[in-house]
C-alpha cells in the first residue's frame, strides 16, 4: 500500500538541487525500522528536523514559492509529515505558498513611522507600476523609511530604505540593497557599543582588530570561564530586552549544568516596531557579535552557537555570513578557539517574518523546525532550552556589551551610569526628530535630553508624545521629557525601557491611527496558541476599530481594562502579556480623545 502521507506532484529539478544543498552531510533520507531502533529515534529526529526551515529557504529563493512538489520533496527528505511540514511553512509571512505572480513580491513597510512618511503612496505608485505589492509590518528601518524587502527567485532578498518607486525598480535590477548608514553619533570619542560602527570596514578583520578587536577575547582565554562570569556578573550588566535579566547569572546557571551539550544563541530577531539598534551593530560591526558569542561559548562551556537572524535583514545576514567565515579561518572559531584548546562555532539561522519568535522559547521552536510557538516556562532555557539541552541566549546589544566588560573589567564598566543601570544603552530614536538613528548614551540621559541629540523635533509642530519602549512599551507625554532612563526610573514610573525604542510623535500626528495600527500588529502577530492572546488582541482592535468610527471611550473603556486584564495574566509569552500596554497608556495621557 503507497504511503498516503504523501502526494503526487513532482518537484522540480531546482527545487530538488536547493534542498539537497541544505541537507548535504545530514545523513541517509530514510531508514528501516531497524535501523532506527538502533540509531535512537530522538537524536536522528533533531538531527534533520532543524533543517526544515533552512530548506523552505531554499525553496523561496529557488522558485519564489513552497509549491506542494517542493514541500512533499522536503518532507521525504527529513522525514516530516506533509502536514507538519505545511504548518510550519504557513506559519511564517515571507514564505509565498501560492505560484508568484510576478518575478519579485515587493514588501512595503506600512507600520507606524513609515506610514508616516509615504509609504501608502510608495505603495500606490509601485502597483500602478505593475509591481506584485505586499504590504508589511515594521522592517527594522524606521531611521530612513519608507522601507522595503524585494524578494526575488534565486537571488538573495533586498532592502531598499528609504525608498521611491526608482530605488525599488534600480534594485530589483541590479540586485543589491541599500547599503547600511553610519549612526549620527559616527567617530564619537564617547562611544563604546558604537565605536567601530561607520568607522571600520565591516567585512574587514584587519580593521576589526585594528580598533581593538578580539583583545577582549584574548583577555576570556586567559581569565578563564569561571573568572570570566564573576566579572560579568560583578559588572551587573542587565539583558537588553524588555526582561533586563542579570546575564552573569543567566551565563553561571548554564556553565553549572554539567554531562550535557550546550548551546549559545543570539536572539537577533527584533522585530517590535520602531526597533533597529541590533541591525545596526550587525550591519556595522559583525564580528563584535561573533567574538561576544566565542566568550560566551568558552564562559559556559558550549561548543555550539546560533544566530537568530530576523528574515527582513539581508545585509545584516551577508555580513555575518563573512564575519563568520573569515573568523573561522582565522582561528577565531572551529577545534581550537584563538589557542584555548576549546571548540566552538557558530551557525545562522535566518527567520522568515514573525514577531513572536523573539520570544526566546518560540525561538527555540523555530530553530529546531517547529512552528515558532512559545513554550511554559519553566523549565527555563538554562536547563531546557534549544533542543531541550542548557542554553544561554541573549541579544546581540546585551552580547557586545560582554565585550568592554571582560577587556577592561567590571570595574570600570560600573563607573558609568547609575547603580542599578550601568554601563550604556543604545536607543532607537525615530518618528518626528531632525537626525533619526541609532544613539548610544550612559544610562540616566533623561527622554528630553535623547530627543534633543537626535536634533530635537523636525517640525514646528510642538512635541504631541513619545512612545517609549516600542509597541509593546508605552506612551509618555512633554511632562515627562525629564525622566532618568534607567530601569529603576522607568520601573517606578510604570514604564519599560523594553528595546530602546524611542519613537516621537508631534501635535500633526493621527495618534488614533497609530494605537490601531499597533492594535492591529499584535492581532496580525499573535500566534494564536493561547486563547486570552488569540482572542484578546482581536477584541482590543475591535474596541479601536469602533472608536475610530465615533464610538464612546465612555462605553469601551470598561472592556478594554478587562481584556488587558487578562491578558497579561492569562497570556504564555510576552507578546499577549504587553499587547494592551501602548494602548492603555494611550487612553491614560487622553490621547485617543476623552470620555463624554
Amino acid at each position: 500500500m503507497p504511503d498516503l502521507r504523501f502526494g503526487t506532484t513532482i518537484p522540480t529539478s531546482e527545487e530538488v538541487a536547493a534542498v539537497e544543498e541544505v541537507v548535504v552531510g545530514a545523513g541517509p533520507a530514510t531508514v528501516n525500522i531497524s535501523e532506527r531502533l538502533v540509531l535512537g529515534g530522538r537524536s536522528r529526529a533533531v538531527a534533520r528536523r532543524n533543517l526544515l526551515l533552512p530548506s523552505l529557504h531554499a525553496l523561496q529563493r529557488a522558485v519564489g514559492w513552497i509549491s506542494p512538489g517542493g514541500l512533499d520533496h522536503v518532507c521525504r527528505v527529513l522525514e516530516i509529515s506533509p502536514a507538519d511540514a505545511y504548518g510550519v511553512a504557513t506559519f511564517y509571512h515571507l514564505f509565498n505558498h501560492c505560484e508568484p505572480v510576478a518575478d519579485s513580491t515587493v514588501h512595503v513597510c506600512d507600520d507606524i513611522v513609515c506610514r508616516s512618511v509615504g509609504a501608502a503612496d510608495l505603495i500606490k505608485d509601485l502597483c500602478s507600476a505593475g509591481h506584485h505589492v505586499r504590504p508589511s509590518p515594521c522592517l527594522g528601518q524606521c531611521e530612513r523609511g519608507p522601507a522595503v524587502l524585494v524578494q526575488r527567485t534565486v537571488v538573495e532578498d533586498q532592502s531598499v530604505a528609504p525608498a521611491k518607486l526608482a530605488d525599488v525598480e534600480a534594485a530589483i535590477g541590479s540586485g543589491n540593497s541599500s547599503s547600511s548608514v553610519a549612526v549620527p553619533q559616527a567617530g564619537s570619542g564617547d562611544l563604546r557599543l558604537l565605536a567601530r560602527v561607520g568607522v571600520v570596514d565591516p567585512g574587514s578583520l584587519d580593521d576589526y582588530r585594528a580598533y581593538d578587536g578580539y583583545l577582549a577575547l584574548d583577555a576570556a582565554v586567559a581569565m578563564g570561564p569561571d573568572r570570566v562570569i564573576r566579572e560579568l556578573t560583578a559588572s551587573g550588566l542587565s539583558g537588553r530586552g524588555g526582561a533586563a535579566f542579570p546575564t552573569g547569572v543567566k551565563w553561571k546557571a548554564v556553565a553549572d549544568q554539567v554531562g550535557r551539550p550546550k548551546h549559545v544563541v543570539c536572539n537577533a530577531d527584533e522585530s517590535e516596531p520602531g526597533t533597529f539598534k541590533d541591525r545596526t551593530l550587525m550591519e556595522g560591526d559583525p564580528f563584535s557579535v561573533v567574538e561576544a558569542m566565542t566568550i560566551a561559548g568558552l564562559a559556559v562551556g558550549a561548543k555550539q552557537g546560533w544566530i537568530y537572524l530576523r528574515g527582513e535583514y539581508p545585509v545584516a545576514a551577508d555580513r555575518l555570513r563573512v564575519a563568520i567565515d573569515i573568523a573561522r579561518g582565522a582561528g577565531f572559531l572551529g577545534e581550537d578557539v584563538a589557542g584555548s584548546g576549546h571548540r566552538f562555532d557558530i551557525e545562522l539561522r535566518r527567520g522568515a517574518g514573525a514577531y513572536v519568535c523573539g520570544e526566546e522559547t518560540a525561538l527555540f521552536n523555530s530553530i529546531e523546525g517547529y512552528r515558532g510557538e512559545p513554550r511554559n516556562k519553566p523549565p527555563f532555557p538554562t536547563i531546557h532550552g534549544l533542543f531541550g539541552e542548557p542554553t544561554a541566549i541573549n541579544n546581540v546589544e546585551t552580547l557586545v556589551n560582554v565585550l568592554p566588560i571582560v577587556k577592561d573589567g567590571a570595574s570600570t564598566y560600573v563607573a558609568l551610569g547609575t547603580e542599578y543601570s550601568p554601563g550604556t544603552r543604545l536607543f532607537c530614536v525615530s518618528g518626528r526628530v531632525a537626525s533619526p538613528g541609532t544613539y548610544e548614551h550612559v544610562f540616566g540621559v533623561t527622554l528630553g535630553d535623547v530627543i534633543a541629540a537626535a536634533g530635537g523635533l523636525a517640525r514646528e509642530s510642538g512635541l504631541r508624545a513619545v512612545l517609549l519602549g516600542g509597541a509593546a512599551g508605552s506612551f509618555v507625554g512633554p511632562e515627562d521629557m525629564g525622566l532618568p532612563l534607567t530601569l529603576e526610573a522607568t520601573r517606578e514610573a510604570g514604564l519599560s525601557l523594553g528595546s530602546g525604542v524611542v519613537m516621537v510623535f508631534d501635535e500633526d500626528d493621527d495618534i488614533v491611527d497609530t494605537v490601531g495600527r499597533i492594535a492591529e500588529f499584535f492581532r496580525n502577530e499573535s500566534c494564536g496558541q493561547c486563547v486570552p492572546c488569540r482572542v484578546g488582541t482581536v477584541r482590543q482592535e475591535e474596541v479601536l476599530v469602533r472608536l475610530r468610527r465615533g464610538g464612546s471611550l465612555q462605553d469601551e473603556r470598561g472592556l478594554l481594562d478587562d481584556l488587558g486584564s487578562v491578558m497579561r495574566d492569562a497570556s504564555i509569552c510576552g507578546l499577549g502579556q504587553m499587547a494592551s500596554g501602548a494602548v492603555h497608556s494611550a487612553f491614560n495621557l487622553g490621547l485617543l480623545g476623552s470620555a463624554p
